[in-house]
């Protein structure tokens, strides 16, 4: 896929699409042809985002699985994280090239065969209980993953007016959450079934009835991927008949006049300022979602209760996405939107270290309400004005989804040092820079002091 973003200083943006010449055909007798229907579009690109959901989120119940069936420590354990969000940072930059050779058809559909060979990966991977093949497989899943999100997030941002990019990704959001919701669900009453019984059994048994039934535990994940894998081949059969248009190229704004760039999509440093932001903000998204099963055990809460709560940090963030839709733009910019989240995440931080038992998780939990516009707000406030650089901004910017990997690690090596609840506090540095980049980094259009 090629395309770019083109702004004028009133920020109004031009976008051509290739069209099938028989649309182009359909001109009225003004000869001006009629406005493109994104519908189907974003409804395609909607299904992208369930998958992205279904895949991601199943992460939280994995920690916790892996940790058993693999025999693993806190550390151990969240490489599970940093696998899978590793490959953004590694693959971002690549899967730009494969879109650009490729389109953005083709391109997604080879980012649902790449899904597809890591959830094989999982079937040799518990037949040998071998934890670094299901890193890898782990790895393999977040490629695919990036060549996807690195075409769908600006193609839903750019497709409609730049104020109301926030409401369209929030609408995708729902679709990744609802996904997110579901998929814990689904995984954790098949392999953690139980788990609470088989980790006190497992504390007598000898050392060959452990393995044997380690051994048996491993194998609860090789049909769900197998399903997985064949959804994720059928999605990719369907989008090769489906009819998805190419966002092209303009260095024009809609007025026709060429707009001015810069030499280097580092000197803008909204963009910068939004990778960093960007960064973080995964980076205690993934957090929220993925170490609250680990930290509920933490707290003698059984497996049979603390299994569902992902699933509740996902549901608070679908509650998030539908304020967005409601109240942005009509009520608030996307900027006071990303103010707010930042200040709520601040204030939960702080109650998960003070307060204590379910209280505790609950202010985790309802961190998901927290993130839930930061990803839609601060897409189009990076990619604001960039022009001919904004898909190599698109691909910065996917790349900074590796604080997904780093920051749940972080988390894991902290434990030990300080307890999994006063470890959280790893976040609040993070909210912080947030709330700068919503109030003043977002508006910054140039590195050069005032005055000068």
């Amino acid at each position: 896929m090629i395309w770019h973003l083109s702004a004028s200083s009133t920020q109004t943006n031009f976008i051509h699409l290739n069209l099938n010449p028989l649309t182009m055909a359909n001109v009225n007798q003004s000869g001006t042809a009629p406005k493109p229907n994104y519908g189907l579009s974003i409804a395609i690109i909607g299904v992208f985002f369930f998958v992205f959901g279904f895949v991601t989120w199943l992460n939280g119940i994995l920690i916790p699985y892996l940790r058993i069936a693999c025999q693993l420590n806190d550390f151990q354990s969240y490489l599970v994280a940093f696998a899978f969000y590793i490959s953004y940072f590694v693959m971002a930059i690549p899967s730009s090239w494969v879109l650009a050779k490729t389109g953005f058809k083709n391109g997604m559909i080879a980012g649902l065969l790449v899904m597809a060979m890591g959830t094989l990966l999982f079937i040799p991977a518990a037949y040998t209980r071998a934890y670094p093949l299901f890193l890898l497989g782990l790895f393999v899943l977040g490629t695919g993953l990036a060549i996807l999100q690195t075409a769908s997030n600006p193609y839903v941002t750019i497709l409609g007016p730049i104020d109301r990019a926030a409401q369209r990704i929030s609408i995708m959001g729902i679709c990744n959450k609802a996904a997110g919701f579901i998929s814990p669900i689904i995984l954790g009453a098949i392999v953690l079934k139980d788990s609470d019984g088989l980790v006190e059994r497992l504390k007598t048994m000898s050392e060959v009835a452990k393995i044997q039934e380690l051994d048996i535990l491993a194998l609860r994940v090789v049909v769900p991927y197998l399903v997985m894998t064949a959804i994720l081949i059928g999605l990719a059969a369907l989008v090769r008949f489906a009819d998805l248009p190419e966002v092209d190229a303009s260095e024009e704004d809609s007025s026709g006049h060429a707009i001015v760039q810069r030499n280097s999509v580092l000197a803008y440093p909204n963009l910068v300022l939004g990778v960093i932001t960007l960064f973080l903000y995964v980076g205690v998204e993934v957090m929220a979602g993925d170490t609250i099963i680990n930290y509920g055990k933490s707290l003698n809460i059984p497996f049979s209760e603390a299994r569902f709560f992902t699933s509740c940090t996902l549901f608070a963030m679908i509650v998030g996405y539908v304020l967005g839709i409601i109240c942005i733009p009509k009520y608030i910019s996307q900027s006071k939107a990303m103010t707010y989240s930042a200040i709520v995440g601040i204030v939960l931080c702080i109650g998960i270290t003070q307060l204590s038992g379910y209280n505790s998780v609950l202010c985790v939990a309802l961190l998901g309400l927290a993130n839930a516009l930061m990803w839609p707000a601060i897409w189009p406030l990076a990619i604001d004005g960039l022009g001919k650089f904004t898909k190599i901004a698109s691909s910065l910017l996917v790349m900074a989804i590796a604080g997904g990997a780093v920051f749940p690690l972080l988390y894991g090596i902290l434990v030990p040092v300080l307890g999994s609840q006063q470890a959280y506090w790893i976040m609040l540095p993070c909210y912080a820079f947030i709330l700068y980049y919503a109030t003043i980094g977002h508006l910054k259009k140039s590195w050069r002091l005032k005055g000068r």
